[in-house]
Protein backbone atom coordinates (compact mmCIF):
# COMPACT_ATOMS: atom_id res chain seq x y z
CA UNK A 1 0.00 0.00 0.00
CA UNK A 2 1.48 3.43 -1.13
CA UNK A 3 1.28 6.64 1.25
CA UNK A 4 -0.93 8.32 -0.94
CA UNK A 5 -3.89 5.88 -0.39
CA UNK A 6 -5.67 5.33 2.72
CA UNK A 7 -5.97 2.75 4.26
CA UNK A 8 -9.45 2.14 3.69
CA UNK A 9 -9.27 1.29 -0.09
CA UNK A 10 -8.80 -2.34 -1.60
CA UNK A 11 -8.05 -2.93 -5.13
CA UNK A 12 -11.06 -3.82 -7.29
CA UNK A 13 -9.36 -6.30 -8.93
CA UNK A 14 -7.50 -8.79 -6.41
CA UNK A 15 -6.02 -12.15 -8.06
CA UNK A 16 -9.06 -14.41 -6.42
CA UNK A 17 -11.59 -11.73 -8.27
CA UNK A 18 -9.69 -12.23 -11.60
CA UNK A 19 -9.91 -16.19 -11.72
CA UNK A 20 -13.74 -16.00 -11.09
CA UNK A 21 -13.93 -13.55 -13.69
CA UNK A 22 -12.28 -15.79 -16.35
CA UNK A 23 -13.73 -19.06 -14.57
CA UNK A 24 -17.24 -17.06 -15.04
CA UNK A 25 -16.66 -15.96 -18.86
CA UNK A 26 -15.50 -19.70 -19.58
CA UNK A 27 -18.82 -21.12 -18.09
CA UNK A 28 -21.03 -18.51 -20.63
CA UNK A 29 -22.41 -16.09 -17.97
CA UNK A 30 -23.05 -12.65 -18.81
CA UNK A 31 -21.05 -9.61 -18.27
CA UNK A 32 -24.12 -8.70 -15.76
CA UNK A 33 -24.45 -12.22 -14.08
CA UNK A 34 -20.36 -12.10 -13.51
CA UNK A 35 -20.43 -8.47 -11.51
CA UNK A 36 -23.24 -9.59 -9.55
CA UNK A 37 -21.37 -12.74 -8.52
CA UNK A 38 -17.99 -11.10 -8.05
CA UNK A 39 -19.20 -8.34 -6.48
CA UNK A 40 -18.15 -5.13 -8.74
CA UNK A 41 -19.76 -3.10 -11.84
CA UNK A 42 -20.62 -4.35 -14.68
CA UNK A 43 -18.47 -1.76 -16.75
CA UNK A 44 -15.85 -3.29 -14.81
CA UNK A 45 -16.04 -6.10 -15.56
CA UNK A 46 -16.39 -5.61 -19.28
CA UNK A 47 -13.14 -3.58 -19.23
CA UNK A 48 -10.89 -5.85 -17.38
CA UNK A 49 -12.25 -8.70 -20.29
CA UNK A 50 -11.44 -6.07 -22.52
CA UNK A 51 -7.72 -6.10 -20.96
CA UNK A 52 -7.24 -9.62 -20.56
CA UNK A 53 -7.84 -9.72 -24.34
CA UNK A 54 -10.84 -12.34 -23.13
CA UNK A 55 -13.20 -13.84 -26.51
CA UNK A 56 -16.14 -16.64 -26.68
CA UNK A 57 -16.18 -18.80 -29.30
CA UNK A 58 -18.52 -17.29 -31.96
CA UNK A 59 -19.31 -20.60 -33.74
CA UNK A 60 -21.08 -22.08 -31.19
CA UNK A 61 -24.38 -22.08 -30.21
CA UNK A 62 -25.26 -19.98 -26.83
CA UNK A 63 -27.01 -22.72 -24.36
CA UNK A 64 -29.95 -21.89 -22.41
CA UNK A 65 -29.91 -21.65 -19.34
CA UNK A 66 -33.74 -23.63 -19.07
CA UNK A 67 -33.84 -26.72 -20.79
CA UNK A 68 -38.04 -26.03 -21.75
CA UNK A 69 -37.03 -22.59 -22.79
CA UNK A 70 -37.12 -22.12 -26.57
CA UNK A 71 -35.01 -19.43 -28.33
CA UNK A 72 -37.04 -15.95 -28.48
CA UNK A 73 -37.19 -14.42 -32.02
CA UNK A 74 -36.04 -11.23 -33.30
CA UNK A 75 -38.12 -8.42 -32.52
CA UNK A 76 -38.05 -7.52 -36.28
CA UNK A 77 -39.75 -11.02 -36.67
CA UNK A 78 -42.00 -10.54 -33.73
CA UNK A 79 -43.16 -7.43 -35.21
CA UNK A 80 -43.41 -8.89 -38.41
CA UNK A 81 -45.43 -12.01 -37.63
CA UNK A 82 -48.06 -9.21 -35.45
CA UNK A 83 -48.27 -6.98 -38.36
CA UNK A 84 -49.11 -10.38 -40.95
CA UNK A 85 -51.52 -11.42 -38.42
CA UNK A 86 -53.50 -8.10 -37.64
CA UNK A 87 -53.51 -7.03 -41.58
CA UNK A 88 -55.11 -8.75 -44.31
CA UNK A 89 -53.19 -10.46 -46.59
CA UNK A 90 -55.65 -9.48 -49.31
CA UNK A 91 -54.25 -5.83 -50.37
CA UNK A 92 -57.42 -3.82 -49.84
CA UNK A 93 -58.29 -1.40 -53.03
CA UNK A 94 -56.49 2.04 -52.63
CA UNK A 95 -58.86 4.96 -51.83
CA UNK A 96 -57.36 7.79 -53.87
CA UNK A 97 -56.69 11.07 -51.94
CA UNK A 98 -58.63 10.56 -49.17
CA UNK A 99 -57.31 10.82 -45.99
CA UNK A 100 -56.88 8.05 -43.30
CA UNK A 101 -58.15 9.91 -40.44
CA UNK A 102 -61.43 10.43 -39.58
CA UNK A 103 -61.46 12.99 -37.61
CA UNK A 104 -60.78 11.75 -34.03
CA UNK A 105 -57.44 13.81 -33.74
CA UNK A 106 -56.56 14.75 -30.41
CA UNK A 107 -53.30 15.91 -29.03
CA UNK A 108 -49.84 15.28 -27.35
CA UNK A 109 -51.10 15.37 -24.13
CA UNK A 110 -54.48 13.54 -25.26
CA UNK A 111 -52.39 10.39 -26.29
CA UNK A 112 -52.90 7.31 -24.51
CA UNK A 113 -53.08 3.48 -25.58
CA UNK A 114 -56.39 3.37 -27.22
CA UNK A 115 -55.37 6.73 -29.57
CA UNK A 116 -52.95 5.91 -32.81
CA UNK A 117 -50.33 7.91 -32.54
CA UNK A 118 -49.79 8.61 -36.36
CA UNK A 119 -48.65 12.55 -36.74
CA UNK A 120 -50.82 14.91 -38.42
CA UNK A 121 -49.47 18.17 -40.28
CA UNK A 122 -45.91 19.57 -38.94
CA UNK A 123 -44.95 19.49 -35.62
CA UNK A 124 -44.93 23.18 -34.40
CA UNK A 125 -47.98 24.40 -36.66
CA UNK A 126 -51.08 25.24 -35.39
CA UNK A 127 -52.95 22.52 -36.57
CA UNK A 128 -50.67 19.67 -35.46
CA UNK A 129 -52.30 16.98 -33.92
CA UNK A 130 -52.23 13.17 -33.96
CA UNK A 131 -54.53 11.03 -35.69
CA UNK A 132 -56.60 9.75 -32.27
CA UNK A 133 -58.13 6.59 -34.31
CA UNK A 134 -58.42 3.48 -32.09
CA UNK A 135 -55.34 1.45 -32.73
CA UNK A 136 -54.69 -2.38 -33.89
CA UNK A 137 -54.00 -4.19 -31.01
CA UNK A 138 -49.76 -4.37 -30.06
CA UNK A 139 -49.29 -1.29 -32.13
CA UNK A 140 -49.10 2.31 -31.97
CA UNK A 141 -51.07 3.33 -34.99
CA UNK A 142 -54.63 2.35 -36.61
CA UNK A 143 -54.92 0.27 -39.55
CA UNK A 144 -54.70 2.66 -42.24
CA UNK A 145 -50.77 4.28 -40.58
CA UNK A 146 -49.84 0.61 -39.54
CA UNK A 147 -50.03 -0.18 -43.45
CA UNK A 148 -47.87 3.02 -44.14
CA UNK A 149 -45.50 2.49 -41.31
CA UNK A 150 -44.84 -1.03 -41.82
CA UNK A 151 -44.07 -2.66 -45.02
CA UNK A 152 -43.80 -6.29 -45.21
CA UNK A 153 -40.77 -7.27 -47.33
CA UNK A 154 -40.49 -10.11 -49.88
CA UNK A 155 -38.12 -11.66 -47.41
CA UNK A 156 -39.37 -13.68 -44.56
Amino acid sequence: MSLNQPASIQPTWTTERVELLKLRFAEGLSCREIAADIGVSRNAVIGKISRLNLTRDTGRTKTLRHKDAAPRPKASTRLRQLFIRVVPSEPEPLIGAEPIHNGHTCSLFELNRETCRWPISTPGADDFCFCGNPPVEGLPYCAGHSRLAYRISAQR
